[in-house]
């Protein structure tokens, strides 16, 4: 069969109408000959993220990244449509996670495979999104409250130094340099006293030895009378102390009770009132011994008779 001009024509139009749609869907990041899975995910920002990036699990690529492009709700949030070439089979609960991937790298999608026996992953699904932190906010994360702190220190810090300076006017630093050099004259001071006191040492050191020597035999001395003192039969004198103080109490209570010469003596009161007046006519005795001394002593050369007195001191006259 001969195919005539117009047939030729038409097939030649045919073929490259056919030619511009699979370039215009190559150039788009989509192979119409391939059975290539198309998902989605919809993220807040995208920021870094370029068409063609990559998409992988578990470090290993297996699509890219085929558009961005903004949802139809108008709130401002991303549809990535992603192209899978791989066979790999997901779950459709798995998640798409943006993350940094290097850098000056930009960024990429990483699928977090799920396996919870959910059906697998098809063309037109959504899966849901996540975004994980970069260097550059784990930095800004720590730096920012690391700045907020260095600014309240140097608020503190000016502050300080302001209460400083008012504190610090003339009349103190002037004091504050006059304790110094007094604090260098102290010092100069004990520095002398310290030398005074190295000299006293050095001059006296046999005199120290010597005293120290003596603390040693006072020191053996000590060890000794402790030794014998251990030694002594403390047991025996124990019960001799006790048997002596029971003793000394018995005749406390004896003499307390009225028992014997000294207990009588204490504790009966005619015992007491006869040594009283015994006691009472000794002095009257005495008393008229020392003032008629002629009356109890009598002495006489010749032989003469010595008066008489009665018991009221008055002279006896005898009638011969």
């Amino acid at each position: 069969m001969k195919l005539t001009k117009e047939i030729k024509t038409a097939i030649l139009v045919i073929s490259g109408i056919l030619l511009f749609i699979f370039i215009f869907y190559y150039l788009k990041g989509e192979n119409i000959l391939d059975d290539s899975k198309k998902i989605t995910a919809v993220y807040d920002n995208v920021e870094g993220l370029a068409t063609s990036a990559a998409v992988t699990i578990n470090g290993h690529k297996i699509g890219k990244v085929q558009s961005i492009e903004f949802t139809d709700d108008r709130s401002g949030k991303l549809n990535v449509n992603m192209l899978i070439d791989s066979d790999f089979e997901f779950s459709k609960n798995s998640t798409a996670q943006l993350y940094e991937a290097g850098l000056i790298g930009g960024k990429a999608i990483a699928i977090i495979p799920a396996f919870d026996g959910a059906p697998s992953v098809k063309s037109g699904d959504f899966l849901s999104s996540d975004v994980k932190p970069g260097l550059t906010d784990l930095v800004n994360q720590r730096l920012t409250p690391l700045q907020e702190k260095m600014e309240t220190m140097m608020v503190s810090a000016d502050t300080l130094l302001g209460n400083l300076n008012t504190l610090f006017d003339t009349q103190t630093k002037e004091n504050i340099k006059s304790s110094i050099a007094e604090l260098s004259t102290t010092i100069a001071s004990f520095k002398s006293t310290s030398e005074s006191l190295n000299n006293l040492v050095v001059d006296n050191t046999s005199d120290i030895g010597e005293t120290i020597t003596n603390f040693n035999k006072i020191s053996e001395d000590l060890t000794t009378l402790s030794n014998s003192l251990a030694a002594a039969d403390l047991d025996t004198i124990m019960v001799d102390l006790k048997s002596t103080i029971s003793s000394f109490d018995q005749l406390l209570t004896n003499i307390e009770n009225g028992e014997g010469s000294v207990g009588k003596l204490m504790k009966d009161d005619a015992v007491y009132n006869n040594l009283e007046g015994a006691t009472k006519q000794l002095e009257q005795l005495l008393e008229d011994m020392k003032l008629n001394p002629k009356r109890y002593v009598h002495f006489s050369l010749f032989g003469k008779k010595a008066k008489q007195y009665d018991s009221e001191g008055n002279q006896i006259k005898n009638n011969k």
